[in-house]
C-alpha cells in the first residue's frame, strides 16, 4: 500500500510539474518510477511529423533542439488556425514560434601560428556549457534536459553533453589539469542516473529511451586517478543503479524466453546483454530519414527499434548491423551480442566489486567479482573466433558470430580480458588490415556509413592504442598513435579545426553518414592532448 502511495504520489509531482514547453522543469523531484518525459515528437505531434518531412531544415536534428517561444498548446492551436489559409507558409510559422539552436565552436578557428596543443586548451572554455538554471513554471523550454554542473559537449551540431563521448573528453581534461571539471560530469553523469535511473545517450529529453556504451565506471576510475581509489564510494550507489538498469529483467529469463530489454539468457547461468531501445518510433534528431528508409520495410517498428539500438551502441551506423553487411535497410542491431558492450560491463562489474570491497562489504564483492569472471569467459566463449582469430560480434539469433571485421575487437585487449595469444593474434589483424596512413579504419568494408571504411575516429584510436599496450604490443600502439596524430595534425594545420572523424585511408575529409562532418570536437580534442602530452 506504502510503495503504491508513493508511486502515485511521483505521478502526481511529475504532472503538476509539467511546464507548457518540451521538458519538465523540476527534475531534481524526478524519480526512476516517473513517467520519462515527452520529447518534440510527442509534444508536437502532427506539427512535428510535417516540419521534419518536408524539410524545413536540412539536418532533422535542428528542429528536435528548437525552443518554443510560446507554450505548447498555443503553438498547436496557431499552427491549426493557419494552416487552413491560402498564403500559410510552414517555414514562416516555424520561425515565428521557435529559436533556432546555437552550434557551439560552430566557425571558431585558432589563432594564426598557434599551436595544435594551444588550441586545443583554448577549445574547452568555447566548449563548455554552465550549469542549466531550472526554467520557471511557466517558460516554454527546448528538448534539453538542465544539469546541475558545467560540461563539455562535443562541437559542431552537438549542443548537449553526450555520454560516452565524454569520457575520452576527460582524458583530455585530465591532461589539461581540469580536474574539477572531471568531477563537475561525472557528477552530472550521477545525477542523470539518480533521475532517470541510467544515463540517457545524452541530456535531450528524445534520448531518454536509450543509454549508450557504459563508460561511467571508467570515468569514475578516472577520477580516482587524482583524486583517490575511496572516490569509488561516492558514487558506487549509481554504479550499481547502472548496473541494475542494464541487467533489467535478467532473473525472470528462461529458456523460452531469452531476452528482456538489453539482456540475454545465451544458456543455464549465462547472461549476455545488447544493445536496445525501448521506443519503436522515428528517432526525432533523424526524424525525416528514419522514415523514409522504413517506407518499404515489412515491420517497421521493428526496424525503428533496430536503428534506436545502433544509436545506443554509439556505431550509428556500420556493417556490424547489418544482415547482409552493406545496407542500413537490413539493420538487425538487437540481435546480437556486442563485444565492446559486454567488455565495458566486465569493466563495471569489477569496479563494482572493488567498490564493495573498499566499502567492507564483502559478500557485494565476492558476488561481483564472480559475475565479472562469468561474463569474460562468455564473451570468450560466444565472442572469440579461434578459425579467424579475432573478436566477433555474436548473433544469438542466428547461433553464430558476425562475419564483419571491426576495431570493437580492441575491447577485450582495453579491458584486460583477452589472453595473451589471442592479443597478438587481434594484433597481428590490426597492422595488416586495419592500419592505414592516418589510423586504425573502423571496419574493413565501404558502406557509406560513418561507422565503416575509410573514416577512423579517436576513441577507438585511444582504445586500440590502450589496448596494445597493455598486452606489451608496443611497436604497433606506437605506429598507430603516430599515424593518428600526424593526421589530426595535418587536418589542423589545413584548416585551423579538430574534426570529429578522419578519412584514415586516403587522409582526406571524412564522409558518409546522416549528417557532414562536425568540428569541435571533443572526443578528437581530449584524444589528441592526451597523446600529445604523454611522456
Amino acid at each position: 500500500m506504502k510503495q503504491s502511495i508513493t508511486k502515485w504520489l511521483t505521478l502526481a509531482i511529475f504532472l503538476l510539474s509539467l511546464t507548457p514547453g518540451w521538458a519538465q522543469t523540476t527534475l531534481q523531484k524526478a524519480s526512476p518510477t516517473s513517467k520519462p518525459l515527452p520529447g518534440p515528437d510527442e509534444q508536437f505531434g502532427k506539427l512535428f511529423e510535417t516540419v521534419q518531412l518536408k524539410s524545413v531544415f536540412p539536418d532533422s536534428k535542428t528542429f528536435a533542439d528548437c525552443t518554443p517561444k510560446f507554450p505548447v498548446a498555443t503553438i498547436l492551436a496557431n499552427y491549426e488556425t493557419a494552416r487552413q489559409r491560402s498564403d500559410f507558409n510552414l517555414n514562416t510559422f516555424v520561425m515565428q514560434h521557435f529559436a533556432l539552436p546555437i552550434k557551439p565552436a560552430s566557425g571558431y578557428t585558432s589563432q594564426a601560428g598557434q599551436s595544435a596543443q594551444q588550441h586545443l586548451v583554448d577549445l574547452w572554455p568555447i566548449l563548455t556549457r554552465p550549469a542549466t538554471a531550472h526554467a520557471k513554471a511557466d517558460a516554454p523550454t527546448g528538448s534539453l534536459i538542465p544539469l546541475p554542473n558545467p560540461y563539455v559537449v562535443p562541437g559542431g551540431r552537438f549542443g548537449e553533453i553526450y555520454y560516452w563521448d565524454s569520457y575520452f573528453t576527460m582524458q583530455g581534461l585530465k591532461a589539461s589539469g581540469k580536474t574539477p571539471l572531471i568531477r563537475n560530469m561525472v557528477d552530472n553523469f550521477a545525477y542523470l542516473i539518480r533521475t532517470f535511473g541510467f544515463i540517457p545517450n545524452g541530456n535531450r529529453t528524445y534520448f531518454l529511451g536509450r543509454s549508450q556504451p557504459p563508460f561511467f565506471s571508467l570515468m569514475v576510475n578516472l577520477l580516482t586517478e587524482v583524486q583517490g581509489r575511496r572516490v569509488l564510494l561516492t558514487y558506487l550507489p549509481q554504479l550499481q543503479q547502472e548496473y541494475d538498469f542494464w541487467m533489467d529483467g535478467k532473473d525472470q529469463l528462461t529458456a523460452q524466453q531469452p531476452t528482456h530489454r538489453r539482456v540475454v539468457r545465451l544458456a543455464e547461468n549465462v547472461y549476455l546483454n545488447r544493445y536496445y531501445d525501448d521506443k519503436q518510433t522515428p528517432r526525432p534528431e533523424s526524424y525525416r530519414e528514419d522514415v523514409l528508409l522504413a517506407r518499404r520495410a515489412k515491420d517497421p517498428q521493428r526496424l525503428y527499434q533496430h536503428i534506436r539500438a545502433g544509436a545506443e551502441s554509439g556505431w550509428d551506423f556500420s556493417s556490424r548491423w547489418f544482415r547482409d553487411g552493406k545496407n542500413l535497410k537490413t539493420i538487425h542491431t538487437m540481435d546480437f551480442i556486442p563485444v565492446d558492450l559486454n567488455a565495458l560491463l566486465v569493466n563495471l562489474e569489477q569496479t563494482l566489486a572493488d567498490g564493495y570491497r573498499l566499502k567492507g562489504d564483502q559478500v557485494q564483492s565476492k558476488t561481483y567479482a564472480k559475475l565479472a569472471q562469468q561474463r569474460r569467459d562468455a564473451l570468450l566463449r560466444y565472442c572469440w573466433n579461434a578459425k579467424r582469430a579475432f573478436f566477433f560480434d555474436y548473433d544469438f539469433v542466428a547461433k553464430k558470430p558476425s562475419a564483419v571485421y571491426s576495431l570493437a575487437a580492441v575491447y577485450p585487449l582495453f579491458s584486460r580480458i583477452a589472453t595473451a595469444s589471442q592479443a597478438v593474434a587481434v594484433a597481428r589483424k590490426l597492422e595488416e588490415s586495419f592500419l592505414k596512413p592516418g589510423g586504425l579504419t573502423t571496419t574493413l568494408v565501404r558502406t557509406g556509413e560513418q561507422w565503416d571504411a575509410p573514416n577512423g575516429w579517436a576513441p577507438l584510436q585511444w582504445l586500440a592504442i590502450q589496448g596494445l599496450r597493455n598486452y606489451n604490443q608496443i611497436p604497433l600502439a606506437t605506429k598507430v598513435k603516430t599515424n593518428w596524430v600526424n593526421e589530426n595534425l595535418r587536418v589542423y594545420k589545413a584548416s585551423g579545426k579538430m574534426v570529429e572523424k578522419y578519412d584514415v585511408v586516403n587522409t582526406a575529409a571524412a564522409k558518409g553518414g546522416e549528417y557532414p562532418n562536425q568540428d569541435g570536437f571533443g572526443w578528437t580534442n581530449g584524444v589528441l592532448l592526451k597523446l600529445l602530452t604523454e611522456r
